[in-house]
C-alpha cells in the first residue's frame, strides 16, 4: 500500500468502463497543502477581470473580490480577530457572505455560517457551541434573531451590514429603496460596527501563518438524529473537496455560471457553489432566498453565459422546473449544462423530465457535512445508473461493512453500513471526542468515516443507499427501511410526496407511520384510509404503514432534505411515549 493515505487502489471495480468511470477523470489526485485564502489569490491572479459573483443585478470580478477580502481581513484584524478565533455570519447568500468567509480564511480565523431562518434559541446554541466572540449580521435579521439572545451569548463585537452594501447601484436608488421598504433594513444596536465603515481599511491585512491543516470552518450537522454538532473542516478538507469536484466537472470552463440558490452556510453550497466556482474561474449567481420557478428560469435565460450554467440542489428544485407549466416559454437551450441533485435520492422520472425540458445533464451526488460534503456523484457523460449514488470522487475509497463491526466488509450485494475515506473526511466534531471516536475509525492505515447510511455495493463498485442506520424501523423483529416504503408508496397515483418513520409501540416495538402530500387534483377526493388500503394490497404486510396522515407539506431543510424527525416529534404517540418514559 502506498504511504499516501489518499491513494486508492486503481484495480477497484468502480474504476472500470463498465462502472462508467470517465476517461477524462483521474483515479487518484495529488492534494496540495493549500489554504482557501491561497486558492482565492491564485484564481484572482489567473482570472482578474472575470466575474466571480452576481447578486441583485450587480457583478464583482475576481480582482475586486480579492481586494474586498483583503480590506475586510485587515479591518477584522484591527478589531481584534485573531487566528483560531471563530467568526460567525448570520447572513443570507450575498457578496458579504463570500467576503466574510474568505476574510476569515486569510486571517486563519474560523468561519461559521448561521442559518438565517433559525429561531433565536437555535442561533444561540450554535454561537455557544462554536464559542464565537464576533458576529457578522444582516441588519434586518438582528432584531428578530440576534437581539433576544445577544446578551446571553459569548459575542463581544457585532458587525452589521445592509443587503445592498456591496451592490453597485446609485446612492439615490439605494436610499429610495430603503425608504420605500423595497430594500429590507432593520434596527441595530448603537455599539455595532458598520461593515461599510470597516471596508474603508487599506487592503493590507497582516501576514498570518495559516496552514492547510488549520480549521477553516465549523458547520453544524443537520441534527436529524439529535442536537446539532459542529463538524470541524480544515482548509485541506475544503480545498481537496473543491479540487475533487473540479476534476469531476472536467468540462466546466472559466466564465461559466453557477446558480447559488442553496444557502452558503450549508456544506453542499459552500463546496459546490462557492469554493468549486472560485477554483474553476466560474461565477456564482446568488439569490438571498430561493426565487419562484418563473423568476429563476428568467434569470437563467438572462444571465446564463456561453460557457453554460451549473445548478446544485435537491431533487424538488429540479422537479419544479420539469413540471413548471410555462417552462416551454423560456429558451433554456445551452443555458443550463451540469446539474447535481443531492440531499436525497434522485428518481428517474424527475431526471428524465428535467433533462428533456432543459437540455442539461442532471446527475445524483452523495455526501455528508462530515465529508465537506461530497463523497460521490454520477458521471455526467456515460453510464449513469439511477438508484445508485454514482462513483466515489477521485482519491476517495468506500466500503460496505458490518453495521456492528466496521472492520468486517460485507459480501457483494449484502446490506451494510457505507464507510468512506479520503481527504474530504472531517477532522472531527468540535469538543466531542466520544462522538468523533464513534464516527471516525482507523482501518488499514486510513481514517474511515462511518456514514450511518445502509447500502449495498454491486459488482461494479456502485452503491445504492437504502436508509439511515438510526432511522431503521424495527417492527415485530422485521427491519424496515423508511426510504423503501416511501418509494413503494410513491407508486400511488394520488401521492405527490411521502415521508415514513417509526413510532414507539409496546407490542410491536415500533409501528410505521406515513405522512402523505397529495397531488392538487386528488386533494379532497382521496382519504388516508384509501391510501392505507392500497398499501395493504401493494406492500408486504410488515412494510404497510399502520397509520397514514395526509398533510399539506413535508417539513424540509433549506437544501430540500425531508426532516422525518420533525414529523416524528410532533406526533401524539411520540409525545406521549417520551412524556411517560
Amino acid at each position: 500500500m502506498s504511504a499516501n493515505p489518499y491513494f486508492v487502489d486503481e484495480s477497484n471495480p468502480w474504476f472500470s468502463k463498465e462502472a462508467g468511470w470517465p476517461d477524462e477523470v483521474p483515479k487518484n489526485v495529488e492534494f496540495p497543502k493549500k489554504t482557501m485564502g491561497e486558492m482565492l489569490r491564485d484564481s484572482a491572479k489567473q482570472w482578474p477581470n472575470l466575474p466571480v459573483a452576481w447578486f441583485l443585478d450587480s457583478y464583482i470580478t475576481y480582482k475586486e473580490l480579492d481586494e474586498l477580502v483583503d480590506r475586510f481581513a485587515a479591518a477584522l484584524h484591527d478589531i481584534g480577530v485573531r487566528k483560531g478565533e471563530v467568526f460567525t455570519m448570520l447572513l443570507p447568500n450575498s457578496f458579504q457572505y463570500v467576503v466574510g468567509y474568505y476574510a476569515a480564511a486569510r486571517l486563519g480565523a474560523i468561519a461559521s455560517g448561521i442559518n438565517p431562518t433559525y429561531k433565536p434559541g437555535e442561533a444561540l446554541h450554535q454561537i455557544e457551541t462554536v464559542g464565537s466572540k464576533y458576529l457578522f449580521v444582516l441588519d434586518s435579521l438582528y432584531e428578530p434573531i440576534a437581539a433576544p439572545i445577544i446578551n446571553k451569548s459569548p459575542v463581544k463585537k457585532i458587525i452589521t451590514t445592509n443587503i445592498v452594501d456591496l451592490v453597485k447601484m446609485g446612492l439615490v436608488k439605494k436610499t429610495l429603496g430603503k425608504v420605500l421598504k423595497k430594500i429590507p433594513t432593520g434596527k441595530v444596536p448603537p455599539q455595532a460596527l458598520r461593515f461599510k465603515d470597516l471596508m474603508k481599511a487599506e487592503p493590507k491585512p497582516p501576514k498570518v501563518d495559516v496552514k492547510s491543516d488549520d480549521t477553516m470552518t465549523y458547520i453544524m450537522t443537520g441534527g436529524t438524529t439529535g442536537v446539532p454538532k459542529a463538524a470541524v473542516l480544515s482548509h485541506f478538507n475544503c480545498y481537496s473537496n473543491a479540487l475533487q469536484a473540479q476534476k469531476w466537472l472536467f468540462k466546466a470552463a472559466a466564465g461559466a455560471g453557477n446558480l447559488g440558490v442553496l444557502p452558503l452556510f450549508h456544506s453542499f453550497a459552500m463546496t459546490c457553489v462557492m469554493n468549486t466556482t472560485i477554483m474553476v474561474g466560474a461565477h456564482m449567481i446568488l439569490f438571498p432566498r430561493p426565487p419562484e420557478t418563473g423568476e429563476l428560469l428568467q434569470r437563467i435565460v438572462e444571465l446564463g453565459p456561453e460557457q453554460g450554467t451549473m445548478y446544485c440542489g435537491a431533487e424538488i428544485l429540479f422537479k419544479r422546473i420539469a413540471e413548471y407549466s410555462d417552462v416551454g416559454n423560456y429558451d433554456l437551450a445551452g443555458k443550463l449544462e451540469l446539474c447535481v441533485s443531492g440531499a436525497g435520492p434522485l428518481h428517474r422520472p424527475v431526471q428524465e423530465a428535467f433533462e428533456r425540458v432543459t437540455g442539461a445533464k442532471l446527475a445524483e451526488g452523495y455526501g455528508l457535512t462530515e465529508s465537506t460534503p461530497v463523497v460521490s456523484a454520477h458521471p455526467f457523460w456515460g453510464n449513469r445508473k439511477i438508484g445508485t449514488i454514482g462513483l466515489p470522487f477521485p482519491g476517495t475509497d468506500w466500503r460496505i461493512v458490518d453495521t456492528t463491526d466496521p472492520s468486517k466488509p460485507m459480501p457483494q450485494g449484502e446490506p451494510g453500513e457505507l464507510i468512506v475515506a479520503g481527504p474530504q473526511v472531517m477532522v472531527g466534531y468540535l469538543n466531542q471526542p466520544d462522538e468523533t471516536a464513534e464516527t471516525i475509525v482507523d482501518i488499514d492505515r486510513k481514517r474511515w468515516l462511518l456514514t450511518g447510511d445502509i447500502g449495498r455495493m454491486d459488482e461494479h463498485g456502485r452503491v445504492s443507499i437504502e436508509d439511515r442506520k438510526k432511522q431503521l424501523i424495527k417492527y415485530k423483529g422485521y427491519s424496515v427501511f423508511p426510504t423503501e416504503v416511501e418509494t413503494l408508496m410513491m407508486g400511488h397515483e394520488a401521492i405527490l410526496e411521502v415521508a415514513v418513520a417509526g413510532l414507539p409501540d409496546e407490542q410491536a416495538g415500533e409501528i410505521i407511520k406515513a405522512w402523505a402530500v397529495l397531488k392538487d387534483d386528488s386533494k379532497g377526493t382521496i382519504t388516508a384510509e384509501e391510501i392505507q388500503k392500497w398499501a395493504k394490497e401493494n406492500l408486504t404486510h410488515y412494510k404497510v404503514p399502520r397509520q397514514v396522515e395526509i398533510i399539506e407539506e413535508l417539513p424540509k431543510s433549506l437544501v430540500g432534505k425531508v426532516m422525518r424527525r420533525t414529523l416524528q416529534e410532533a406526533d401524539p404517540i411520540w409525545i406521549k411515549y417520551n412524556k411517560d418514559a
